[in-house]
């Protein structure tokens, strides 16, 4: 038993020391260009191709996004349209905010809450919690979405995928806007 609860604490504390690691902060791209202009960037029709990743690397899903957004007022609404390798299909509407103090916040039906972005440099961190459906369940997940404009057509995107503290996978994405 004592074994036990002395590996399930040098468990909790290596993912504690690898995750302290890691870059939090979005502010460590400020100098990084091309900057990110997010409503630049997705204006009008952009597509997008990804997969998602278990924890130990595996690709379970890949997939195309055709996104087309417009400006609404002071809000930007991105309509993505989600075509997966098995045929499925999937819908999610973004509504997205620039607040007063340059952040982004955004909804979508899938969304728990409200999701909370930042820019700086070619970087977007953004952090919600998605309702994920799986086997006739409905996940909450926690992601951790970072992306990083490369060129004025393209961005890369990360997003880990946590559920209780636990990294789960990973999504990887790859825009292109159309020109």
């Amino acid at each position: 038993m004592m074994k036990r609860i002395l590996l399930a604490l040098n468990l909790v504390l290596c993912t504690a020391l690898l995750s302290s690691c890691a870059i939090t902060d979005v502010n460590y791209y400020k100098d990084v260009k091309p900057a990110l202009d997010l409503e630049k960037f997705f204006l009008g029709t952009t597509d997008a191709w990804g997969m998602f990743q278990q924890r130990s690397g595996a690709v379970i899903k890949r997939f195309h996004v055709v996104i087309e957004t417009k400006k609404i007022g002071d809000e930007l609404m991105l309509d993505e349209r989600f075509v997966y390798d098995d045929g499925s299909k999937q819908q999610r509407v973004w509504h997205l905010r620039k607040n007063a103090d340059g952040r982004w916040s955004g909804k979508a039906d899938d969304v728990k809450g409200e999701a909370i972005g930042e820019a700086a440099g070619n970087a977007f961190k953004w952090q919600y919690s998605l309702l994920l459906p799986v086997d006739g369940d409905t996940y909450v997940m926690q992601m951790d979405d970072w992306m990083y404009l490369i060129d004025e057509n393209t961005m890369v995107n990360r997003a880990k995928m946590r559920k209780f503290g636990f990294e789960v996978g990973e999504v990887t994405l790859f825009f292109r806007r159309r020109t």
